[in-house]
């Protein structure tokens, strides 16, 4: 389908699907997959199958359309921040990170270094949670229960970080221009090091138990194989695109926060099959645990924010175009900024990973079985609202 999507021939087609008996042959069938269906993320999939194979899927977005950057132009800089986590509430901070950088970049706000360590662990804590709770979901669409039940169980240790830290379990809303609104709780350290130390034991079992299980490899090896020049092409992103062999990371390629000061790896996997994009999200687990320990050791004295970062939008506000990015769980997040020099955007775009990703669900499930729809789908780990905004 390409690197972007046409909504005028992304409609057209499915009208032209939803006539089934007009434009069907013999031996084909129009199947719909969402949007009730419970682990669809409030997204439709219409498949054109030929027996058990799908000849056709056109995805079909937008069930869970917000008007997120519409909105964002009727609400101050500062008022914003807790609206731009709002499209994935398993991964708000890495998102919010996006759009702060974008901020600071048009008002001139230097973020103080401390605040730099502490937005870096609470955006891994993020990470994991995210990747937590794909493990969780595509253990279910896998008929794994264990694997869900394992996942979620860790996530909620994290969450219970994520609370003590910012004062939220979920969505924090913590960081501002030119910082973060707390200081690290003096007991945050030992608990934090104590849940890593249990969840990198426990990362080993999961690897026994779910990695190297001989029906999860079978379900997923060599299934909905993405090669790198078609990666490249689709304009895919995070674990999608590094499980194609790509290592794009903006976390190493436009470090920011305290990123550029840390040790870590970048995983990827050549094979580029719906095992490798499960994979990369494993390492990366094992990465962020590496992330954290180092930010938490060497995490500098000093201020948490910029005192000028509260007076935006008060604070002189260029007018202008700013662009700025983060490394978010499923990959690469945008914020395009226009600027008149109010005290709202102008114009606001953000460019989810999610709706990056999106083009790869049809491309792989085209020549795929039917059977094969649940791996390939949720390899990629698309979030319907994210993709909508």
């Amino acid at each position: 389908m390409g690197s972007s999507i046409n909504k005028k021939e992304l409609v057209k087609k499915i009208e032209q699907l939803t006539e089934a008996e007009a434009i069907v042959t013999e031996n084909e069938m129009i199947v719909s997959i969402g949007p009730q269906h419970s682990g669809a993320g409030h997204f439709r999939i219409i498949l054109k199958l030929d027996g058990d194979i799908i000849v056709d899927a056109i995805p079909d977005p937008g069930f869970v359309h917000r008007s997120y950057e519409k909105l964002a132009e009727n609400m101050t800089y500062i008022h914003n921040v807790p609206l731009a986590e709002k499209p994935n509430h398993a991964d708000p901070a890495n998102l919010v990170m996006g759009y702060v950088r974008t901020v600071e970049e048009l008002s001139g706000i230097e973020v103080p270094e401390r605040a730099q360590y502490i937005r870096t662990i609470v955006c891994e804590i993020n990470r994991i949670m995210s990747h937590l709770y794909f493990f969780g979901i595509f253990g279910i669409f896998l008929n794994h229960s264990t694997m869900f039940m394992w996942a979620t169980g860790d996530r909620d240790l994290f969450a219970d970080l994520n609370q003590m830290l910012t004062g939220a379990r979920i969505t924090q809303a913590f960081f501002l221009a030119g910082g973060v609104y707390r200081d690290v709780p003096q007991e945050f350290k030992e608990k934090a090091l104590k849940t890593l130390d249990y969840f990198e034991r426990h990362l080993d079992d999961y690897e026994k138990i779910f990695m190297e299980n001989p029906i999860l490899q079978e379900r997923t090896i060599g299934i909905g194989v993405l090669r790198p020049e078609d990666a490249i092409k689709l304009g895919v992103v995070g674990p999608v695109l590094r499980g194609s062999g790509i290592k794009h990371d903006v976390r190493k390629d436009d470090p920011y926060a305290a990123y550029d000061k840390i040790d870590f790896e970048i995983p990827s996997f050549k094979e580029g099959d719906s095992y490798s994009r499960v994979m990369v999200r494993f390492r990366e687990m094992q990465e962020s645990i590496k992330i954290i320990r180092q930010a938490l050791k060497d995490l500098p004295p000093g201020p948490i924010r910029n005192p000028e970062g509260r007076l935006v939008p008060r604070w002189p506000v260029k007018s202008g175009e700013y662009y700025s990015r983060a490394e978010a769980a499923r990959g690469e997040v945008g914020f395009y900024l226009v600027s008149d020099g109010t005290e709202k955007p102008y114009r606001l775009k953000m460019a989810s990973p999610s709706f990056r990703n999106l083009p790869a669900i049809p491309f792989l499930l085209r020549g795929a079985t039917l059977a094969d729809l649940p791996a390939i789908y949720m390899s990629i780990d698309y979030w319907g609202p994210e993709a909508d905004r």
